[in-house]
């Protein structure tokens, strides 16, 4: 039997699985969670077991569990580790979502669910890839399966838990789903991703919150200098102050910028897919090369002082702002951190105190054009949507497969199959069907090519 008409009799039971994950609030960020956590888990090597493996276990780490599971088809065959992540983001906020965030449904030819894409329906479509490839006697391959629980926290526990297995999970390449494509009409295939380094910053005043009639216009607002810090942070050509910033950043060859920059660009429809919005960026870079080769800085959250409804005339004692730094090759989340802190401190206004907490980073990562990986992904996604995928790097970060390249001497892959149009991260995410099949065919038929 064929891949397609494989989905097409059995994708009645693939939406019931897929729904019955999407089900479960898997949201690594809330402690109250936790239990939801090993309920994913536990679903998830149970359709495992299912699909053909031979084992599939629960592993403790220090945080969220990981579910390992292995298939041996031949000694002297290659291995293969397929890597994704059950955990998810917040739902919050609630009331901007225009159906129930863990209750999945089928609308306009999409999956809406928190989880859908990211990366529960992604990280689906590998199991059933691999459920297709035992029962038709296709797999020529060793298998391994491992689907973490803290992605979305930037995977503090799996480094650890890797370096502990590392035996367990040898592997000559490692296979990911946790991108997204470029657009709905070209395919294209993600070749790197930019690293992290997240940080929280409190600016202190006064020792206690004060009218603002009776000091307003005398003291140095908290809140205000805050604002006039960060401000400071990037300069009107939209370079990141901080010293030392750039001086590990790889420069790109023109023929590597070309390259990347094969993929159209429609402003009006890049924007659309967010519902509008304004372009800004580093001068000298086109919008994809702001996400994809160079660093940035970016407020994720600023709060301090009366944040209620009514008023309170007051001038704050404090004030707070998380904050992030995508990175490219080089860089060094720790000494990116570092330099921030230093620079940090010293911009605050004489007579405020301020504090940086490093909250977690990770590296970036490429992956070569002329590996086995990308070959055989390149040819499985030729052959499903008819035309050439183009490579392109991604802005966003999953630091583990940094650790991971490095830890087991493994080239990963990237087949996504997400779209911008997918809200991941926000309210109402979703994920178009005709993506989520087609990925169950392009991943079985990297299987063919590897």
């Amino acid at each position: 039997m064929e891949i397609k008409e494989y989905i097409e009799k059995n994708k009645e039971r693939f939406f019931e699985e897929l729904f019955e994950l999407l089900r479960i609030p898997s949201d690594s960020s809330k402690p109250e969670h936790k239990p939801d956590m090993y309920r994913c888990a536990e679903k998830i090597a149970e359709y495992l077991r299912a699909a053909g493996v031979d084992k599939a276990e629960i592993c403790e780490t220090a945080g969220n569990p990981v579910v390992f599971a292995e298939k041996k088809i031949d000694p002297k065959a290659p291995t293969i580790l397929v890597y994704g992540h059950y955990d998810v983001q917040p739902a919050e906020p609630l009331e901007l979502w225009k159906t129930n965030p863990y209750e999945p449904v089928i609308k306009d030819g999409a999956i809406w669910a928190r989880g859908a894409n990211d990366d529960k329906g992604q990280s689906f479509m590998h199991i059933k890839a691999f459920e297709y490839l035992i029962k038709e006697g296709k797999l020529r391959q060793n298998v391994k399966f491992m689907i973490e629980g803290e992605e979305e926290i930037s995977s503090p526990s799996l480094a650890p838990w890797m370096k502990a297995n590392k035996k367990k999970l040898a592997c000559d390449s490692i296979l990911i789903s946790d991108t997204t494509q470029l657009s709905e009409k070209f395919p294209s295939m993600c070749t790197g991703m930019r690293g992290l380094s997240y940080l929280e910053v409190t600016v202190k005043g006064q020792a206690i919150d004060v009218h603002s009639g009776h000091y307003g216009g005398a003291i140095y607002n908290p809140v205000n200098a805050l604002c006039d810090m960060i401000s400071s942070l990037i300069d009107k050509e939209g370079h990141v102050t901080v010293p030392g910033f750039y001086d590990d950043v790889a420069e790109l060859s023109r023929k590597d910028r070309k390259l990347l920059g094969q993929m159209p660009f429609d402003a009006e429809e890049y924007l659309g897919c967010i519902g509008g919005g304004a372009l800004k960026g580093e001068k000298g870079y086109t919008t994809r090369e702001h996400t994809a080769i160079r660093p940035c800085l970016d407020v994720n959250g600023i709060w301090g002082g009366f944040t209620a409804p009514g008023s309170k005339t007051i001038i704050p004692s404090e004030a707070h702002a998380k904050i992030s730094m995508r990175l490219v090759p080089y860089q060094d989340s720790a000494k990116i951190s570092k330099l921030f802190a230093k620079h940090f401190k010293k911009i605050t206004p004489k007579g405020l105190t301020s504090e940086v907490m490093i909250h977690h980073g990770g590296e970036s990562f490429v992956t070569p054009l002329d590996s086995k990986e990308y070959r055989a992904a390149f040819k499985a996604m030729k052959e499903v949507y008819g035309m050439e995928p183009i490579p392109y790097r991604g802005g966003g970060s999953i630091t583990v497969i940094a650790e991971a390249q490095k830890m087991l001497k493994a080239t990963p892959a990237l087949m996504g199959f997400g779209l911008d149009r997918d809200a991941i991260h926000s309210p109402n995410e979703s994920y178009l069907l005709l993506q989520f099949f087609r990925g169950i065919e392009c991943i079985t038929k990297f299987y063919q090519y590897y």
